[in-house]
């Protein structure tokens, strides 16, 4: 299990808050807190909370709290006092909006469960359908040939390229972070799936503009969620603007839009004619992300796809196909024997 770390809790109301030993009144009181916290979720928080201080699942919390037992049945070693003390120091936290995955270690994406924390952006329940658009195309190409080549630019996490891995046989998947902390990160996850799973993922600390030359033209998909929020659009949720990586979620230039334009290129320089492009944007980017591609050039089919709320939220599109060369026309010297 992942050590999160704590910070050391400023509310007055840290590990002596005197918390219930009945899991439905303690999970209702924690949820309430965070509620008026401004905490979006806050019953699940409190649960998963609760779970992360017990070392127990957080079905086992659900059912014990509707069947009215107390903490200690939670409990198969730490007694009840240590599980309240470390709830009340996370209840702290999160009600400072330290971000919930920061707490428990881990971030849920598709069936993968990710280390994250500080200095690397928590993958996203919308960047699943990005992944998932990657992944059929690559299984696609997978019932072709020996294997689709992958390449997940911005890989953060590594969540985009882990998904491919596991869910495409024999996908040959290679991905690329240049930030030092978040390809940490993305190195541990890669260990851990490879440790759990057998599936690799080529990881390289680089440019994504420049990294991966020798597969150039020879990639069957690429995808990215680079960063892409433009400098005046300053995110409203406390746990994205103050506790995700600047370099995870601005992408620099008067519309968002500069590192993107840098991964586009890269992925014309790496996709095969034919190959298959998938760049995660913002809801409002919609139309620029797509007039940016074709700005770009050496792509065709360009469309926006939605996620699974429905919001335009990504770009995809296809390496041009070289045009065959026209025959000559009849009676064109160069079809003439001399």
């Amino acid at each position: 299990m992942t050590s999160p770390v704590v910070p050391p809790s400023s509310s007055g109301d840290g590990p002596t808050h005197a918390l219930p030993d009945d899991v439905s009144r303690l999970v209702r009181e924690a949820a309430a807190r965070l509620g008026r916290a401004g905490i979006d979720t806050p019953r699940v928080d409190a649960e998963l909370l609760l779970a992360h201080a017990a070392g127990v699942p957080r079905e086992r919390v659900v059912s014990a709290a509707v069947m009215g037992r107390p903490v200690s049945s939670l409990l198969p070693a730490r007694t009840v006092r240590a599980v309240l003390d470390e709830l009340a120091r996370l209840l702290d936290a999160r009600a400072e909006r330290v971000p919930l995955q920061h707490l428990v270690g881990t971030a849920p994406f598709r069936h993968l469960d990710l280390v994250v924390g500080p200095g690397v952006f928590v993958p996203r329940p919308e960047t699943e359908q990005v992944a998932q658009v990657a992944i059929d195309e690559a299984l696609g190409v997978a019932r072709g040939s020996e294997g689709p080549v992958v390449v997940d630019l911005c890989t953060g996490s590594g969540a985009i390229a882990l998904a491919v891995a596991t869910e495409v046989p024999g996908a040959r998947v290679h991905a690329v972070e240049l930030d030092r902390d978040a390809h940490a990160w993305a190195e541990r996850n890669v260990t851990r799936t490879r440790e759990a799973s057998g599936a690799v993922v080529h990881l390289v600390r680089g440019d994504a503009r420049t990294a991966l030359a020798e597969l150039d033209g020879s990639c069957d998909v690429v995808v990215s969620n680079p960063p892409y929020v433009p400098p005046d659009a300053v995110p409203r949720d406390p746990e994205v603007a103050l506790h995700d990586p600047q370099v995870a979620l601005y992408g620099l230039g008067e519309d968002g839009l500069e590192v993107p334009r840098g991964v586009t290129r890269a992925a014309a320089r790496l996709l095969a004619p034919g190959g298959l492009y998938v760049m995660e944007h913002a809801e409002v980017q919609a139309r620029s992300a797509r007039d940016m591609v074709a700005a770009v050039g050496g792509f065709e089919d360009i469309r926006t796809a939605d996620d699974l709320t429905g919001r335009p939220r990504m770009v995809v599109a296809r390496r041009a196909r070289p045009t065959s060369e026209p025959d000559p026309a009849p009676g064109d010297p160069s079809d003439m024997e001399d």
